[in-house]
């Protein structure tokens, strides 16, 4: 097997368990007018028919902006801008919708297309679009008129469900109408945030140029809790680029509404959505509403994904073999991290008496250096000291620094409670360390 196909069917297995999470869940995709513009749009819409084929149900809410302004331009009417909100009089709003449509009729024809020979053959996908959007005025702000300019007042979520119910992607441009039959011209992320969180998706994943947010001082953000996201967009929001901004601020936006995460990928780099959706680290900036990482007791279920996580180990002679039927009598002893379903980090907490031995304490080789393994001895700390144990201790032939470093002091086999020490394995020569918590 040559290493780039063993290279794919690695990643193909590793992503079995995101294709099993992802099917029947609701994505909605904010793309912006640049994106449609761009050379790696076709790819964009082959990984939509890919996520489409897997069972997602999508929206995708598509911008119009460069296309507004080059139709204007032709047609040499003004473009006026206030709080980066488009003042569309009457006369203009022809020349809007047209290039609105326009837009719309490029994205629709691109997921209808079925070549052979292209990875669209034989998708066969079914596109809706229609009034699902409710639009009001803008009115008047600081004294000016915004016009045929709107905003979303209603999203006709029964109709949506029912068309994505069918299997059908629902196409969404940043149009909407009132209830006295007015159009209006809507920004394309209050479309995408308006429809994401009254669906309650399960992400809104929002495209702009870059692979990402990027803090001052160039490194992708690749998560931001909920709580940190307003604290960042505060402090370094303006630094940002426009569309960035824009991303940030919808995905924030979703998730305080129940959205539970927003994720910023790149338009411009082929696979950024697959890769933030299919593998654990992703390519781009999530922000997320609950506990992207879990730490928590391990249930039977984890047995299989302990077991693989310490394969490695007991395979190099640093940990003691255990069988799976050992294990599951065990598993009530383990606590786990847990990242997008999979398993990167355990540990074991064995009493005895007022004393208890940490076990098996293990984190996958993705993740080491990271504070992953910290923040687990910090919760079996805390489980021991609920369970009025006092000393705290640990064998290891390969760590000894590290449970120096996080407060362990050398001990000796002599100092294991009795029951211990009749287990212990001389011809291994573990090194004894012990810890008292306070």
């Amino acid at each position: 097997m040559s290493s780039s196909t063993h290279d794919y069917v690695k990643w193909f297995r590793q992503s079995s368990p995101y294709i099993n999470a992802h099917r029947g869940k609701t994505f909605v995709l904010m793309l912006p007018g640049e994106g449609l513009e761009h050379p790696n749009f076709s790819n964009i819409i082959y990984d939509i028919a890919l996520l489409n084929s897997l069972g997602v149900r999508l929206v995708l809410v598509h911008g119009a902006r460069p296309q507004v302004d080059a139709r204007l331009k032709e047609s040499n009417a003004a473009s006026e801008f206030h709080h980066h909100l488009r003042i569309t009089d009457t006369k203009s709003l022809r020349w809007v919708t047209e290039a609105i449509g326009a837009a719309r009729t490029q994205v629709e024809a691109a997921l209808s297309t079925g070549l052979p020979n292209s990875p669209m053959h034989g998708a066969r996908m079914q596109v809706t679009s229609g009034n699902f959007i409710v639009a009001m005025p803008h009115g008047v702000i600081d004294g000016v008129d915004l016009q045929h300019t709107g905003k979303v007042r209603r999203v006709n979520t029964r109709f949506l469900n029912t068309a994505l119910d069918s299997g059908a992607v629902v196409l969404l441009s940043p149009l909407g109408y009132s209830a006295t039959g007015e159009a209006f011209n809507l920004a394309f992320s209050d479309v995408a945030v308006h429809v994401a969180s009254a669906l309650r998706a399960d992400k809104l994943v929002a495209f702009i140029e870059a692979d990402g947010v990027k803090d001052k001082t160039g490194a992708l953000v690749r998560q931001l809790p909920l709580k940190d996201c307003q604290t960042f967009m505060q402090e370094q929001g303006a630094a940002l680029p426009e569309d960035a901004q824009q991303a940030l601020s919808a995905c924030y936006q979703c998730c305080l509404q129940g959205v539970l995460r927003g994720q910023v990928v790149s338009y411009s780099t082929d696979g950024a959505m697959l890769s933030e959706l299919f593998t654990r680290d992703g390519l781009g900036t999530m922000v997320h509403a609950d506990n992207y990482e879990q730490l928590r007791a391990a249930t039977i279920d984890d047995v299989g994904g302990i077991l693989k996580l310490l394969a490695p180990l007991e395979d190099q002679g640093i940990l003691v073999r255990r069988s799976r039927e050992l294990l599951e009598t065990e598993i009530h002893r383990f606590n786990v991290l847990e990242k997008d379903g999979t398993i990167i980090a355990c540990a074991a907490l064995y009493p005895f008496g007022n004393a208890a031995e940490l076990a098996c304490m293990v984190t996958h080789p993705d993740y080491r250096k990271s504070g992953r393994a910290s923040a687990l001895l910090e919760q079996m700390e805390k489980l021991a000291r609920q369970k009025n144990i006092t000393t705290l201790f640990a064998l290891t032939t390969q760590t000894a620094h590290w449970f120096l470093e996080h407060g362990f002091t050398p001990s000796d086999v002599s100092e294991l409670p009795v029951d211990r020490q009749k287990l212990y394995n001389y011809q291994r020569n573990s090194k004894v360390f012990s810890k008292t918590l306070d």
